[in-house]
Order: C-alpha cells, then structure tokens, then sequence
C-alpha cells in the first residue's frame, strides 16, 4: 500500500512537471517573438503595403488576406466537417464503406501540406484555371484542413452521453432534433477546440499557399467593395499573400535592408492574431453553451 502511494505521488509529480516544462517552453516562446516584435508594430506598419527592395513598408494588405482566406476556409471547412462528423457518429452503420472513409480521412489528415499544395496548383491554379488568387488558396487550405475537423467533429460528438440522447428521444424527440438539439450542444466544447486547431492551421500555414494563393498581392483599393473589380480586395480571383508567406518570402529573399525588422514585427501580429481567436472563440464557445444548457 505504502509502495503504491509512492508511485502515485512520483507519477503526479512528473506530470506536473511535464506540464511546466511545455507551459514554460510555450511562454518562452510567445514571449520571445512578442520581444522582438512588438517594438516594430506601430499604425504604419499595421496598414501600410509591403515595400519591395525598400525599408518602411508595412503588412496591411497580408493582414487583410489572412483573415479573409481564414474567413472564407471556416466557412467551407466547419460545415463540411460537421456533416460529416454527424454522418460518420449518427448515421452510418460500422463496416467497409465506413473504415474505409475513415482511412482516408485518417490520411488527408498526415498529408504534408506541401502535398496539398502541389495538388492545389495543378487542380486550382492550372486546370481550374483559377491562378494564384484568394479562392485557390481557400480551396486548398479546406482540403488541408476538412480532414482534421471532420475527425475533431466525430470525436466530439461520440463523447457525449449516450443518457442523453436515449433521455431525448424516450421524450419524443425526431433523431434530427436530438442531434441540432441536445448532441451538438453538448458537443460544443469539443467542437470549438476542432475549430481552434483548423484555425490555427489557416493562421500559419505557408507551403501550401505558396502555389495557390500566391507570394504577391495586387493593389489594393479598400473603398472599392464590388468583388468584381481587380483591385477590390473583396475579388477572388486576386492573388493574396499571408500573413505566413510574407514571413517566409522576406526571411528567405533578404531583399529589404529592414528585412529581420519586418519579420519579427510580422510574426508578432500573427501571434497576436492568434492568441485573440484562440480566446473569442473559447469565450464565444462557453457563451454558446452556457445559453443552451442553462449552466
């Protein structure tokens, strides 16, 4: 008894101290980036286009494609991943067709994006003919990311109580409504978390939008709103460098004299950006649930 009270407590500690140990790395991290950053950021280089072979540019226009490719990737991928989640969790009946679907999603979610930007610029850019623009890096971003939040999904809705559900249709509930009604919302946790981690993929994912959304942004007219126009930047067909792109392709090219400038102040915006979702969609989330069940 004594020796098994030992154990617990040194496998107590140890986890704690795993716990620290990533809690510190992390901050370390965050806090590094954010030191050499934030002395950079200032309205200029938060709205300013980026200045080619030039110092003083800013990153506006990378910040504008980064939430509008985040934008429009959530839109595609959470509905998607969802039906499918609630196809995979409520519906389909275990055998073949079933593993077999979740083998391919188990794939396209270790896929290297690198992979699926290689399959984007021959779909999207070249028979599509779409180009380098904003919809070929969307479509790529949801394939990369459809698998990951369709797993999410399935898992979070397989973790609710079966109580519940037996509870809501012993009550004269349609399957449907117990579903919308009470699977979802008690999935709500889970879901969110399924939504921070695609999110955060869109955030700093780089390979794959190299050769679908492009390393370039057209200029930009901002009182221009019809997403037809060239040089709306509400036009899909423009190309859109990110936030992550710019990072890289200034970084790599070393062009501007105030390059290590730029990509230190670019990198802390986007953990900024990052850290800011993280904690309206974990306070949006606890809302949501809060207001359905009451607690």
């Amino acid at each position: 008894m004594i020796g098994s009270r030992n154990s617990e407590r040194i496998a107590t500690a140890i986890f704690y101290l795993i716990a620290l140990l990533v809690s510190v790395l992390l901050a370390a991290l965050i806090g590094y980036i954010l030191y050499q950053g934030l002395s950079v950021i200032n309205w200029h280089f938060l709205t300013a286009a980026p200045l080619p072979y030039q110092a003083g540019g800013g990153i506006g226009p990378e910040i504008f494609n980064s939430l509008m490719l985040l934008v429009l990737t959530m839109a595609l991928t959470v509905p998607l991943g969802l039906g499918v989640g609630i196809y995979l969790s409520e519906y389909a009946r275990e055998g073949r067709i079933t593993r077999a679907i979740r083998i391919c999603i188990e794939s396209l979610a270790s896929m290297p994006s690198i992979v699926i930007g290689i399959f984007g610029l021959m779909l999207f850019v070249v028979i599509f003919k779409w180009g380098f623009s904003v919809i070929s890096g969307v479509m790529a971003l949801t394939a990369l990311n459809l698998p990951v939040m369709t797993r999410l999904a399935e898992d979070a809705i397989k973790n609710v109580s079966p109580d519940l559900r037996e509870a809501s249709l012993a009550l004269g509930a349609t399957q449907w409504q117990t579903i919308t009604d009470v699977v979802l919302v008690a999935a709500i946790p889970g879901l969110v978390t399924g939504i921070i981690l695609s999110a955060g993929r869109v955030f700093g994912e780089a390979a794959a939008l190299l050769y679908t959304a492009g390393t370039t942004t057209s200029a930009l007219n901002f009182t221009d709103l019809n997403p037809l126009s060239n040089n709306s930047p509400f036009y899909l067909l423009r190309p859109a460098e990110t936030l992550a792109v710019h990072i890289w392709q200034v970084n790599s090219e070393g062009l501007n004299p105030d390059a290590t400038q730029i990509a230190n102040g670019a990198s802390a915006v986007l953990v900024i950006m990052v850290l800011i979702f993280n904690l309206v969609s974990r306070w949006a989330g606890n809302w949501l649930f809060s207001k359905k069940t009451g607690q």
